[in-house]
């Protein structure tokens, strides 16, 4: 048995004795057919479990409008909970609150699913929260008797931070997934709180290694996310395009140049964007994430399908943040490699991770047809890298001693 499985399983008696552990998330239940985008805060409750602690997942889910689409996602929501044995709290966000106090969440105001409103009073003021995100907010997260802020897009919160309230005020600790926070691009103003860094949480005993996929034509490298970005940062007086779109630019060439591998895009583009048409005649396969993963075991089910991962980063590897991704954890876990551009985090990794870092074209040339002659290798790299650097259990010890 690994060290860290030894290690998690030692500490449970330990742990059991502890007060509560809230992760605090408000973009899994809005979001159903994000497979991927719901598999985030649950590697934390599966990482809490084998700690022996008792996690709960805390959603703020917003009304929209149509109480039958909210009734949907709280179903959704407590069915998935129910899947994995999870403890919840999920709270319905009156819509005159939203428009009223966008900046606020009054429990007063919130209905209940799981714990009642009087159990989440009774357990919250012995209770840690890891806010993802910033995702609970005042007086809520006030509630609490130890505040950690978990940051999951480090250059953007640093630039907002110091424009309006990110939850800077409100909590104890701040941690973030970038892992050169004292590093990052000077064009971004100075963070107005001290970080404390961590690696992108996997459970590694959920996620475990599975063997080499068999494709009927080529191997397939696989990526997922939003093709376009809503954000807005200024940089020396100018917006930027963050986007995956802007991204991807300099690698459009790489079907062509590896003709070998399929390159594949889970975008959430229409079908009738040109995007669509641009990129399938340059030589990738795009295809839609909200039919092929809508459910995390059907996202798991995709990534476990792949040969690797081949993806373009955006904001994080231009502030050289040391930004990693969940997914990429994800990936690795279940032994597939990653490639991907480099944000400072390779600086943190060993040398062989099962991970490869492009800068150009070229060099993304060289790491895919590396992936394609040596698998088996580099799969073993991967999931090693996993265990030792994004497990669940061992990042979240270090986060709550």
């Amino acid at each position: 048995m690994p060290f860290l499985q030894h290690a998690a399983y030692s500490l449970k008696p330990f742990f059991s004795s502890l007060q509560p552990v809230f992760i605090g998330c408000g973009f899994a239940a809005k979001y159903p057919m994000g497979g991927g985008n719901f598999s985030v805060p649950l590697q934390y409750l599966l990482g809490l479990k084998r700690l022996g602690r008792r996690g709960i997942w805390l959603e703020v889910l917003p009304e929209s409008g149509d109480p039958s689409l909210d009734a949907s996602r709280a179903r959704i929501f407590e069915r998935r909970m129910r899947h994995y044995g999870i403890e919840y709290c999920l709270l319905l966000e009156p819509k005159i609150l939203q428009q009223k106090k966008p900046e606020e969440h009054d429990l007063s105001q919130m209905k209940s699913y799981g714990m009642t409103l009087a159990e989440l009073r009774e357990a919250a003021p012995c209770g840690t929260l890891l806010n993802l995100s910033y995702s609970i907010k005042p007086p809520l997260v006030t509630l609490f008797e130890k505040k950690l802020l978990c940051s999951l897009d480090p250059s953007e919160v640093v630039y907002w931070m110091n424009q309006l309230e990110m939850g800077q005020s409100y909590h104890d600790e701040f941690w973030s997934v970038g892992l050169c926070m004292d590093q990052i691009d000077r064009r971004l103003p100075a963070s107005p709180v001290p970080w404390k860094s961590f690696f992108p949480l996997v459970d590694t005993q959920f996620l475990k290694p599975q063997p080499q996929p068999i494709f009927k034509t080529r191997p397939r490298f696989t990526t997922i996310g939003q093709w376009y970005w809503d954000g807005l940062i200024e940089l020396d007086g100018k917006n930027i395009d963050f986007s995956k779109k802007a991204a991807f630019e300099p690698y459009l060439d790489l079907p062509r140049r590896v003709p070998g591998a399929i390159f594949e895009l889970a975008m959430n583009l229409n079908s009738d964007d040109p995007e669509r048409k641009r990129l399938r005649k340059l030589g990738w396969h795009v295809v839609s994430p909200h039919r092929l993963m809508p459910t995390p075991e059907r996202y798991y089910h995709y990534l476990e399908g792949s040969f690797a991962e081949f993806t373009a980063v955006k904001l994080e590897a231009q502030m050289q943040s040391g930004w990693l991704s969940d997914r990429a954890a994800a990936y690795l876990s279940l032994g597939r490699p990653v490639i991907t551009e480099p944000t400072g985090a390779e600086k943190f990794l060993p040398k062989e991770s099962g991970m490869l870092f492009a800068r150009t074209l070229e060099e993304a040339v060289e790491a895919a047809r590396r992936v394609l002659l040596d698998w088996p290798k580099l799969a073993q790299q991967a999931r090693q890298t996993a265990v030792e650097y994004f497990d669940a259990a061992k990042t979240l010890q270090k986060m709550l001693a």
